[in-house]
């Protein structure tokens, strides 16, 4: 067994925070997520319009489905979930963009009902080190449109830096997109956390 494939069968859940459980998704997650997939605030900066409860089943069943191959996953998705109700507040993915180079990708929609109380936060804290300490990652980035500031300001609370602001590299919804990408190496990572240690 390789040492990704090692980590992906060690991975026990839910992965615990403070405040927040994270989890793989089920069939009757479904409402849940409709309930903030469906809102045009939440579809503005992302690659789909606001989903059908039938678009978001499908999404869901992809979610709960192993993604690549146990060696070399593609992706993995996250239910994010309240410790002391259980309600799903939103997800999380980690994207393994590249093995050899150990480059990941994290990913994130939250309800925005559950805005303000720092939840995306500890959530992505917890991916983060899932990704770094885990599964050994060297490097985790992030992209968002520019416009849109409750996502880049995530990345900058995480520790992120912003590595590049691509002006206008491709049509988004009929528009002219601009991104940012924010990056962090393992090293950063742990001396970060050390630091709030």
């Amino acid at each position: 067994m390789t040492d990704t494939g090692r980590a992906l069968a060690e991975l026990t859940f839910p992965i615990e925070t403070s405040r927040l459980r994270l989890r793989p998704f089920t069939p009757a997650d479904v409402d849940a997520v409709h309930a903030y997939q469906s809102l045009e605030e939440v579809a503005r900066y992302q690659y789909w319009e606001p989903r059908s409860r039938e678009e978001v089943a499908a999404e869901v069943a992809k979610w709960m489905e192993p993604d690549g191959t146990p060696e070399a996953p593609l992706s993995m998705v996250f239910a994010v979930t309240l410790k002391d109700s259980g309600a799903l507040i939103g997800d999380m993915v980690l994207l393994f963009r590249d093995w050899e180079a150990r480059q990941g990708e994290l990913g994130f929609s939250f309800n925005p009902a559950f805005a303000g109380r720092g939840y995306a936060t500890e959530a992505a804290t917890a991916v983060m080190d899932l990704g770094f300490g885990h599964f050994g990652l060297h490097r985790i980035f992030g992209r968002c449109d520019a416009r849109n500031d409750r996502s880049w300001a995530l990345m900058q609370r995480l520790g992120m830096r912003r590595e590049a602001h691509f002006r206008e590299h491709a049509r988004f919804k009929g528009v002219w997109d601009e991104e940012f990408y924010y990056a962090m190496l393992a090293r950063e990572w742990a001396d970060l956390r050390r630091g709030e240690a």
